[in-house]
């Protein structure tokens, strides 16, 4: 399995996250990955309104068993929000409302993450969720291939930058997405 961690900045939060982000890059890496990932494994994400699209526009063009090639993850507490996309997938796994957004995300994060033996996890473009996301997957599977794709900004940066020693150059200067992913994953496909 493949852990992808993903969202595209808002306006309305930290500047740290927005003014690294690189909106076009973010979308072409989801869509990347989705490619080189679903037909060869199983790839596993939360749900955000921007990146969820993106993977149903990749499934639409494929001929792949879908159950067998993903898990969306959501949490009851965003339901009124889930992109219509969601309906298109057959493994979608919601996790219950909590008394506060804080603790259903961290409900559905744990789940996401510590319920699945995972060879990678991805982290592209972002927030705070894909930082926090970062930590845990890091805790929760030491031995998995970490990739924060640093070339596309925001939080992904943010963690390559402060939680990689001696990185691959490729996460940070490769923007030829479905040849880096190809490449990477190529022994943890599978």
């Amino acid at each position: 399995m493949i852990f992808l961690s993903a969202s595209i900045p808002v306006q309305e939060r930290h500047k740290a996250y927005i003014d690294t982000a690189d909106v076009i890059a973010i979308r072409d890496a989801v869509r990347a990955l989705a490619t080189v990932v679903i037909p060869n494994s199983h790839l596993v994400w939360g749900g955000h309104p921007a990146i969820t699209p993106l993977i149903h526009y990749v499934m639409r063009r494929m001929k792949v068993n879908m159950k067998k090639h993903i898990t969306l993850y959501q949490t009851e507490w965003f339901r009124d929000l889930f992109p219509k996309d969601n309906a298109f997938f057959e493994n979608v796994i919601v996790t219950d409302k909590k008394e506060n957004i804080q603790a259903s995300l961290e409900l559905m994060r744990n789940s996401m993450i510590k319920n699945h033996s995972y060879k990678a996890g991805v982290f592209i473009g972002g927030m705070e969720g894909v930082e926090e996301e970062f930590k845990l997957f890091k805790e929760a599977h030491p031995n998995a291939l970490l990739l924060p794709i640093a070339s596309t900004g925001a939080a992904a940066k943010i963690v390559h930058d402060k939680y990689l020693q001696n990185p691959d150059s490729r996460l940070s200067n490769d923007y030829a997405y479905m040849t880096l992913f190809n490449s990477i994953l190529k022994n943890h496909l599978k």
